[in-house]
């Protein structure tokens, strides 16, 4: 990391230059690019066109893709920057990847959580789901972007310590801007409150709840295999959450702490630091991880994708037949 993001705590322990880190996000960055730009593409593209039904937590998920092709689209910038270690580009363009990366994260927690919530409740209160209406899910979507993207602007603006004075710096190198304890103190509580705790909970209870479901006797428009549907997506909601998302939030308390030096235990401070290029790099791999989710979770993707797959095939096919026997 450049001078301006070391705190006493680094210099004293020697940790103030994590060099691996470099090539770890070089290499988990173009690992995802390619897969994630593709996967989420498709998703958008059926889950936009070709799926009439905007129930089942179909609106969440287009703005789950959302949110990862915006991360998904800012990597070769990142690539381009953990190989070089240069950064020629206007700083804008450097705060505004950097903000893209966590508003990416918060926006997937939240609408991954109200994945979770809309299918145990309309599993467990199917006749509200009939007078579900799709503008509910829009506007609640509209506020979990606003709220999401304000809150996320702290990143950027903490971060930018020292900017104007080495423009040639980015992500991992910018600096750090030292906070009031109190300050920091509500900063951390907030985020990991909303970010995590209330989220972890939400997903928590529905999966529980979704797997009581099991053992209750069927109900009005409800069978079993819809109860195992629903129950596989809170699953899969939940595995994203965990692999992505909780190992970054339990470092983030650690790794404030670090910066502002108020940890200087050297075995804490090598280990917080260490671990946290491996955060941020699960955090990315919900890109990969979501679209998952959209294919073996919900029947009607899984279907539109293949039926429209497979017409696309068809009529490249005939296209490319009718050309050879025009030419013959």
């Amino acid at each position: 990391m450049g001078s301006n993001s070391t705190s006493t705590a680094e210099n004293n322990c020697n940790v103030t230059h994590l060099t691996f880190q470099y090539s770890l996000y070089a290499t988990t960055y173009i690992f995802i690019f390619i897969p994630g730009l593709l996967a989420n593409s498709a998703a958008l593209w059926v889950l936009c066109r070709f799926i009439s039904k905007k129930n089942k937590a179909i609106i969440f998920m287009i703005n789950l893709s959302v949110a990862d092709l915006a991360h998904v689209l800012s990597l070769p910038l990142r690539i381009y920057y953990y190989i070089n270690r240069n950064w020629p580009f206007q700083k804008a363009l450097c705060l505004l990847c950097f903000y893209l990366k966590y508003l990416n994260m918060y926006a997937s927690i939240c609408f991954l959580a109200c994945i979770s919530f809309q299918r145990c409740l309309f599993l467990l209160k199917p006749f509200k789901a009939r007078n579900w209406k799709r503008r509910y899910d829009v506007a609640i979507s509209a506020a979990i972007w606003v709220i999401v993207g304000t809150a996320c602007l702290a990143f950027p603006i903490l971060r930018s310590a020292g900017l104007a004075n080495n423009t040639e710096s980015c992500f991992a190198d910018l600096g750090y801007k030292q906070m009031d304890t109190v300050d920091m103190v509500t900063m951390v509580t907030v985020a990991e409150l909303s970010g995590f705790v209330i989220p972890v909970i939400i997903i928590a209870c529905c999966t529980w709840k979704t797997t009581i479901s099991l053992k209750q006797p069927p109900i009005a428009f409800q069978g079993i295999s819809e109860r195992k549907k629903a129950l596989r997506m809170v699953f899969m909601c939940a595995a994203v959450f965990i692999i992505c998302f909780t190992p970054y939030h339990i470092n983030f308390i650690f790794y404030t702490m670090v910066k502002e030096s108020i940890i200087t235990s050297c075995p804490i401070v090598k280990s917080t630091l260490y671990f946290h290029p491996f955060c941020l790099c699960l955090a990315s791999i919900c890109c990969l991880l979501d679209p998952i989710l959209y294919y073996f979770m919900a029947s009607e993707f899984r279907d539109q994708l293949s039926r429209h797959g497979s017409s696309v095939t068809r009529s490249r096919l005939m296209s490319k037949e009718s050309g050879s026997s025009m030419v013959s």
